[in-house]
């Protein structure tokens, strides 16, 4: 199609346009306004070319009736314009309109019917002289096709009206006439169109004013002859149509009846035969997977023959719908037999795959806890050599799970085999008439076999688990035991590390000292609980391997440890009490005499006073410096050098004041000596 925005220019001068309206054949309308200035002719084909490339071909077929307008213009324009159409667009155009220029013809429209040919033709004579030719042999060949339709749809007719062995008869025979009666009743309106318009714009030139054109007496008799060959055709073809559809009725239902009956009689023969001889349920998976695909092989023989039922059910829905009453009956019948067969034998698949599909998962389920029993089983018979008490939660838990699951397969079994066993206590409605209790024996033993042999499996399982778990526990116990017993040896070796590195302070004044004493004593009394309670559970992983008969256990070197982590705490709480003891001895004496009291201000202080701070004061000094021996001979400090320092330097503070009250006492006793 050629696109406008190409001739954009050439469109807006419009040269030619589609008004939109419609002659009698419902063909198009095409203008050409001829002006006074000279039109292009390659602009005028060009906008030809693009309006005729609009409508589609339905519409193209119906012909084109072409207005030209020269009254603006001169008669060799409008000569060229009309040969340009002949030329060009002939076979698209049914009719040609020219308005004529001023002081040309004296009528104000003339006709022309454009053909095939390229020679160039006359505006009246000429035109008429061929379309009477036309419109003669198209006469002709419609009085010929409809004379011998019309006889051959009367034959036809009347043997309908026989009786019925004619009927079957002629329903063989083709019935079928020579011409379409479509085709030929189309040419007898066209044609019976074409005569009236012709007789019309006869009369209608007559009354102008200039020379009459009136018909040809052959076309004055030629329409009533049409009008009553018509007339004739569209009788006996709406009789011949009746006949038709009654024909194909009867044919239609005898068909369906044949296809309804071959149903039926597969699904009660073969098909119910082959569903008759399925009542297994197998005994293990691979049994009821062979069983599901024999069955679904029949399913399939059985999709074949649904799908015709579902055509044949379509059909006759459609032939119910039209509401013929001679045949509701038996096509309701019909209907009803072929939905009881085909409803019955699907009831009967769908529940023989219902019992399948129940038995593979019964099958499925069995086997499961099968599987799980035995690893179960394995897991209780093999030794059990845990390397901590976690590694004994673990596999503890891990147990509890196992059996935990298998308990809930045990349960999903029995559940699955009773459905099962629903659902073949009610397999009787599709026996056929056939007892099934013989079939159904053997599978309903086969399930509560199953059942009973697991359950009874499943009891040994617990047993043995009720063993293992009571082992399991008595080992978390010595595990635990170990543990704690390796913690208390931790704890002690904490308080030791704690009593030599932060228990360095020795007090300012006998008051602060003998306070740390009383700490001391209750840190001492905790290490004395720890060691208590690590030796008791020592104790109790002896007690607990002898139970579990472990000879390969036993405590190892947490016993040493203890004892050996004790004895150095023993060592180092004896010397620490010792040192707090001489403070308090020595914060005492230098208490006493250097108090403040200002009643005892002149009190005099013996020299042995002075000795005793002197003589304690130096061996705690002395003590400091030596260091914690431990049993094995190693030795350890309290504290650091710093720390250390800081003590004796305080101690050493003490004895100062002490000597200088000394020295001032001794200066008091000089004088008053001398004077």
């Amino acid at each position: 199609m050629m696109e406008a925005f190409k001739i954009l220019p050439v469109l807006k001068k419009k040269l030619a346009f589609l008004s939109g309206g419609k002659d009698r054949r419902s063909g198009l309308i095409l203008t050409i306004p001829l002006c006074t200035e000279q039109t292009s002719m390659e602009e005028l084909s060009a906008t030809l070319d693009y309006l005729l490339s609009i409508p589609s071909e339905k519409c193209k077929a119906r012909g084109f009736t072409v207005i030209v307008d020269g009254r603006k213009s001169q008669w060799n324009i409008v000569k060229t314009v009309v040969l340009m159409l002949q030329n060009v667009i002939p076979a698209e155009v049914s009719l040609v309109c020219v308005v004529k220029p001023d002081e040309f013809w004296d009528k104000k429209v003339t006709h022309f019917c454009f053909w095939k040919e390229k020679d160039r033709l006359g505006f009246e004579v000429s035109v008429l002289e061929v379309f009477c030719f036309s419109g003669q042999r198209v006469f002709e060949k419609f009085t010929k096709e409809s004379t011998s339709l019309l006889d051959e749809l009367i034959v036809i007719n009347e043997n309908e009206k026989g009786s019925q062995a004619e009927k079957d008869r002629s329903s063989e025979s083709n019935i079928l006439p020579s011409f379409d009666p479509e085709t030929v009743l189309q040419t007898g309106h066209e044609l019976l169109s074409e005569l009236q318009q012709r007789r019309f714009n006869g009369s209608e030139g007559g009354g102008g004013g200039g020379t009459a054109w009136s018909p040809m007496d052959d076309e004055l008799l030629a329409q009533p002859q049409v009008m009553k060959l018509l007339d004739s055709l569209r009788e006996q073809y709406t009789k011949y149509q009746e006949v038709c559809r009654q024909r194909s009725k009867r044919s239609q239902l005898e068909e369906i009846q044949t296809k309804v009956m071959q149903v039926v009689n597969w699904l009660e023969g073969p098909g119910t035969e082959q569903l008759r001889t399925q009542w297994g349920i197998g005994d293990s998976i691979r049994a009821s997977q062979a069983l599901q695909q024999k069955h679904e092989e029949i399913e399939s023989q059985h999709s074949e023959w649904f799908a015709v039922y579902v055509e044949l059910n379509q059909q006759i829905a459609a032939l119910l719908s039209a509401g013929d009453e001679e045949d509701l009956m038996e096509l309701k019948g019909l209907q009803q037999q072929l939905s009881d067969a085909c409803y019955r034998q699907a009831s009967q698949l769908e529940f023989r795959q219902n019992i399948l599909q129940s038995a593979h998962e019964f099958h499925m389920t069995a086997q499961d806890l099968s599987q799980q029993l035995d690893g179960l089983l394995g897991m209780l018979c093999a030794d059990v050599a845990p390397a901590d008490g976690a590694a004994i939660q673990q596999t503890l838990k891990h147990l509890e799970e196992k059996l935990k699951s298998v308990e809930g397969a045990l349960q999903s079994l029995r559940e699955k085999g009773q459905v099962l066993l629903d659902q073949m206590s009610t397999q009787t409605s599709f026996s056929y008439g056939k007892d099934v209790s013989i079939e159904n024996k053997e599978n309903i033993d086969h399930i509560h076999s199953v059942m009973e042999d697991m359950q009874l499996r499943k009891q040994r399982c617990e047993d043995m688990v009720d063993v293992r778990r009571l082992k399991m526990l008595q080992m978390v116990q010595l595990f635990k035991c170990e543990e704690d017993a390796s913690q208390a040896v931790e704890w002690l070796g904490e308080l030791l590390d704690a009593l030599l590195k932060t228990h360095i302070r020795l007090g300012d004044d006998s008051q602060e000292t003998k306070v740390l004493l009383e700490k001391h004593k209750k840190f001492v009394d905790v290490a004395q609980s720890t060691y208590d309670y690590g030796r008791q559970l020592l104790q109790a992983t002896v007690v607990l391997c002898q139970s579990l008969r472990c000879t390969t256990r036993s405590s190892g070197d947490t016993l040493p440890r203890l004892n050996r982590v004790w004895k150095q705490f023993t060592v180092t709480s004896d010397e620490r009490q010792h040192r707090l003891e001489m403070a308090i001895a020595f914060h005492t004496a230098a208490e006493k005499i250097l108090r403040e009291s200002p009643e005892l201000a002149e009190l005099m202080v013996d020299v042995e006073a002075y000795e005793e701070v002197e003589t304690v004061g130096k061996g705690l000094l002395d003590r400091l410096t030596v260091p914690v021996i431990f049993p094995d001979g190693s030795e350890q400090f309290f504290g650091s050098p710093g720390d250390m320092a800081s003590s004796a330097e305080s101690i050493r503070e003490r004895m100062k004041l002490v000597e200088e009250k000394r020295f001032l006492q001794e200066e008091a006793d000089l004088v008053t000596e001398f004077l």
